[in-house]
């Protein structure tokens, strides 16, 4: 929503200040600068960037969009399945979640917790390093250093689109003023027209300049800053899990450990105290229900 209210204020402050000091709008109208511009942009960005990268920048730039996936009501959910897991652990022993990390669709616990279930990279992640505690004898500081490097891995792929729109953002002024230039070109042609024609030429060769910029400064570079937050939305996320596992490793209650991972969220997402021993508490009466 806010990225389509940025959109807007960008578009009437610009067009609006240009009409009110007597600009002519249909002047600004050039398609032949936006091919010329766009088109190349788009090269450059073909040319640069792997398939994979491609794809990821496309389907990353429409969920800005969006705006982020996960807020308070998420965490709450993450951080109660991640309660319930520890407990069942607590009580019945490690190996009694072995059938809820295999099949987690038909888990009795996951399935309380349909957004967790949903989100398969996270999900993914929960129950490979459960299935690795479970069959494995690797202690805790080897499993968080395993986790460090998937997450680092995590970081770096999700964080190539956003680069990769930044990087266009970069080169949209060069773009145009290679669309001035030829403009310049064709109004250097038109030497012996009238100088209202030739007027019209020049104006038309300094919107190549104006749309680079604007391009560049008002679109493209804030969407690469916008997918950036998204992709650190992302991140912690999984930093969240990956301390309340290793808080549960390291002999803490299920009520500790979770609160450990509370500790590592955002202000602005990270329930209070009370709201996660609340929602805990209504779980578990649910449950009970």
């Amino acid at each position: 929503m806010l990225a389509i209210i940025g959109v807007i204020v960008v578009l009437g402050c610009v067009s609006g200040g240009y009409v009110l000091s007597h600009g002519n709008m249909a002047a600004l109208w050039q398609p032949y600068e936006l091919v010329i511009i766009c088109g190349a942009a788009l090269g450059a960005f073909l040319i640069s960037n792997p398939m994979k990268v491609v794809k990821a920048a496309f389907g990353g730039a429409m969920g800005v969009l969006k705006g982020s996936k996960y807020g308070k009501k998420e965490y709450l959910e993450l951080l109660s399945l991640m309660f319930d897991i520890f407990a069942t652990v607590r009580k019945e022993g490690m190996m009694a979640i072995e059938e809820h990390i295999e099949e987690p669709a038909e888990s009795s616990i996951f399935s309380k917790y349909p957004k967790v279930v949903k989100d398969h990279h996270s999900l993914e992640f929960i129950c490979d390093y459960l299935r690795i505690i479970v069959g494995g004898n690797m202690n805790p500081f080897e499993i968080e250093n395993l986790m460090d490097i998937e997450l680092d891995t995590h970081h770096h792929e999700a964080e190539q689109p956003s680069a990769a729109i930044t990087r266009v953002s970069d080169a949209l002024p060069g773009f145009g003023i290679v669309a001035a230039v030829l403009g310049i070109v064709i109004t250097m042609g038109a030497l012996s027209e009238p100088p209202d024609v030739i007027g019209a030429h020049v104006a038309a060769a300094l919107v190549g300049t104006f749309l680079g910029i604007l391009f560049a400064y008002g679109f493209v570079g804030p969407i690469a800053t916008a997918m950036e937050h998204k992709a650190a939305d992302d991140a912690k996320y999984l930093v969240c899990i990956k301390v309340c596992i290793l808080s549960t490793l390291n002999g803490y209650s299920p009520q500790i450990a979770v609160e450990f991972g509370r500790k590592t969220l955002f202000s602005t997402d990270r329930p209070t105290f009370t709201e996660l021993e609340e929602y805990l508490k209504e779980q578990k009466e649910n449950k009970a229900a």
